[in-house]
């Protein structure tokens, strides 16, 4: 018998203290749902179960990227469904322009039919966007550079204006380039060279012969003074660029991972009318004497259309849009191919994320039959 210290009441205390803990904790654990709640409870599986964490959301963010990219693809791939009735159409066309029983008039009117179709592959090739990015141009934005006026005349009387144009990328083949109402064409009024430097000395070289302006360039900087006050003010709306060959096609990647380099690619050609080869330089064999096609966005016609004035050319006319028919086909089939690798991507990474949340759930949540017990 002791009579300063009560051993067994000290005894009860400490066991009534682990009871109300462990009771405590298991309460936490059945009304969460969760084995660990707090770092304490179980710092190992704390730190695997939240980088399991990070790789499921990664995991099902990545599905819903490539259920974007297929929406984008299937934008891509209806536009050129279009072309390729477009081109169709055409062909039917000019196998009709190629038999003589119809006359130069008969000729004539199948050449408008021609013209407008090829100017709505061009509106459908500068038109068709997702989310504001635009799918068949080729990657060209159809602008020359950033362009800012230095002194600007907005009477005739006063002081010629001058316009300073940083060019910020080289022309391509066959563009045209226009200021205000001068109009330049790529390969005809002036060579472009291989950077935006070149470009403007060429340019500039050009334009100057034209007596509008006169022209000088420095570094890619291209400066135009009016020959004669005009009071008209240009703005940048009155410098573009249209037609050519586009860019080196639209390009996009894809996080279809949850991790770094877990990516994938597409490649989108220019649709347009000129990249497809049924546009070219005014007068030049196998097209139209003078421009009849526009860039689909307005009425100002920038490119020559196919010839189908006469059996020979029209019968030419049909060799060229087989071609194009054939690269729109190809196009589509990269583009269907581009899908059904995102479907399939889709699945696995639904069944990553499955098991990988099953994974978790045994390290992170609670077992009531255990915890209760």
């Amino acid at each position: 018998m002791r009579i300063n210290h009560n051993i067994a009441a000290l005894n009860t205390y400490r066991q009534l203290g682990q009871a109300n803990n462990a009771q405590q904790s298991s309460m936490e654990k059945l009304s969460s749902g969760l084995r660990i709640n707090n770092a304490s409870d179980d710092a190992a599986g704390l730190a695997i179960s939240e980088k399991m964490r990070g790789q499921i959301r990664g995991l099902e963010q990545a599905q819903t990227n490539a259920q974007d990219g297929i929406s984008m693809i299937q934008t891509a791939e209806g536009a050129l469904n279009e072309t390729h009735s477009i081109l169709q159409r055409m062909r039917e066309l000019a196998t009709q322009a190629s038999n003589d029983t119809n006359t130069d008039t008969d000729r004539g009117e199948i050449q408008k039919e021609i013209n407008q179709l090829t100017s709505e592959i061009n509106r459908v090739g500068n038109t068709t966007e997702f989310n504001t990015q635009e799918l068949l141009n080729g990657g060209s934005t159809g602008e020359l550079g950033n362009f800012s006026v230095e002194t600007n005349s907005n009477d005739s009387t006063s002081t010629p204006g001058v316009y300073n144009i940083e060019l910020t990328s080289n022309v391509s083949a066959g563009q045209k380039v226009t200021f205000g109402d001068v109009s330049l064409t790529e390969g005809t009024d002036f060579d472009a060279g291989n950077d935006a430097a070149a470009t403007a000395t060429a340019i500039a070289t050009a334009i100057s012969s034209e007596g509008t302006y006169s022209a000088n360039a420095s570094s890619g900087v291209l400066t135009l003074t009016e020959d004669t006050a005009s009071g008209t003010d240009l703005s940048a709306s009155d410098f573009s660029v249209t037609g050519g060959t586009g860019g080196d096609g639209f390009q996009a990647s894809f996080q279809v991972g949850a991790n770094e380099g877990q990516s994938m690619s597409i490649e989108i050609s220019d649709m347009r009318a000129n990249a497809l080869g049924l546009t070219g330089t005014a007068g030049t064999e196998g097209f139209t004497g003078e421009d009849s096609v526009t860039d689909g966005t307005n009425n100002e016609t920038v490119e020559a259309a196919l010839d189908v004035s006469t059996h020979e050319a029209a019968a030419e006319a049909i060799t060229v849009i087989n071609d194009a028919i054939e690269e729109v086909s190809s196009q589509r089939s990269n583009l269907g191919a581009y899908q059904n690798r995102l479907d399939h991507t889709i699945n696995n990474l639904g069944t990553s994320t499955e098991n990988l949340t099953a994974a978790e759930s045994r390290i992170r949540d609670v077992d009531y039959a255990l915890t209760a017990a």
